[in-house]
């Protein structure tokens, strides 16, 4: 199945060697994390690579991935590696004592055991969570639209360190991001996918953010799947890129405003999850112990296998793949760490 998703670019060369692509990575990290901080007033903290499942802090994703679970022996029980870190963040905002207006960010690791592993998928992921306080007057499109532009902005910032540095690269960001919501999307292109209407859009216009993304579009299926208790699904969305070295769409961030006690009722109702409502994260919701806050993540290694043109995100993280995999990558002069 991972071999059948493979892209494989005819004449791929890499653009920089082994060492200087080591030296690019860092590069990159080291200055979109600044960018980002500086741009949504983020300040760092560590961040728990598993958590009890009990305490529902765990992101469930589409609702169908299984989390790698295990036993600690002295708490005679089981702990989850996270999947993401969104409810967590939100929890920590709250103990932390942030006001509105500033926020977090963190390094997050995890291991997501289902994804289907392709040129863009691993099963190791890497990314930026970060998580910002805002005031229930915040909770609104022009709140969401103005931290889109503020990180590609952080984006565009690191591809101009990076092509400094390295010149070899092409600075083919564009300068502006077109917002579509993706009932938009489903009205412009009604016989495709939902995957093949993000290429199409994003391919038209170099940038796009979909927004509006967990419910049921008026064809009855939503756009995607989203956990419903913790994006707003008629405030978050994705950041894609048009990627002209794979020929596709590339997203880079999924990010939204965050459920309040009301959205939070609505759509665990509408996903038939209402049981999640005992859960000591969700009771905190409720009983409005948590901020109202606004948050995503953004994706390492999918940043710099993007900035440094790569085929691969293999050729910029080392994880595991299927022997197929690297066979078929070698063959195309794609080099897997």
């Amino acid at each position: 199945m991972a071999y059948e998703q493979l892209i494989l670019p005819g004449g791929y060369r890499s653009r920089l060697n082994i060492m200087e692509t080591e030296a690019a990575i860092k590069l990159a990290k080291d200055t979109f994390e600044r960018e980002l901080a500086s741009a949504l007033n983020l300040t760092r903290v560590s961040a728990p690579l598993f958590v009890r499942p009990e305490t529902g802090l765990n992101d469930d994703l589409n609702g169908v991935e299984r989390p790698v679970q295990f036993d600690v022996r002295d708490l005679h029980s089981d702990v989850q590696i996270v999947h993401s870190l969104a409810k967590w963040k939100r929890m920590a905002l709250g103990r932390y004592g942030f006001s509105a207006g500033s926020g977090l960010y963190t390094d997050m690791n995890a291991i997501r055991r289902d994804e289907d592993l392709d040129n863009l998928h691993s099963i190791y992921v890497d990314q930026w969570d970060w998580e910002k306080v805002i005031t229930r007057e915040d909770r609104n499109v022009d709140t969401l639209r103005d931290t889109v532009c503020r990180i590609m902005q952080a984006l565009r910032r690191t591809q101009e360190v990076l092509t400094a540095r390295f010149p070899v690269l092409d600075p083919y960001l564009p300068e502006n991001i077109t917002f579509l919501t993706s009932q938009q999307l489903e009205d412009e292109y009604p016989d495709l996918t939902p995957k093949d209407r993000e290429n199409a859009a994003a391919q038209k216009y170099g940038a796009i953010f979909v927004s509006q993304i967990g419910g049921k579009l008026r064809s009855g299926k939503p756009h995607d799947g989203r956990a419903p208790d913790y994006d707003d699904w008629s405030l978050n969305g994705d950041i894609l890129i048009w990627y002209p070295v794979l020929g596709r769409a590339l997203e880079i961030s999924s990010m939204g405003i965050r459920v309040d006690e009301n959205t939070l009722l609505s759509q665990l109702e509408e996903a038939d999850c209402m049981q999640r409502l005992s859960l000591p994260f969700h009771q905190m919701l409720l009983n409005g112990e948590l901020p109202l806050t606004i948050g995503g993540g953004i994706g390492q290694s999918r940043l710099c296998m993007m900035l440094l043109e790569k085929a691969h995100i293999g050729e910029v993280q080392a994880s595991v793949w299927p022997e197929l995999m690297y066979q078929a990558c070698d063959r195309a002069g794609i080099h897997l760490l």
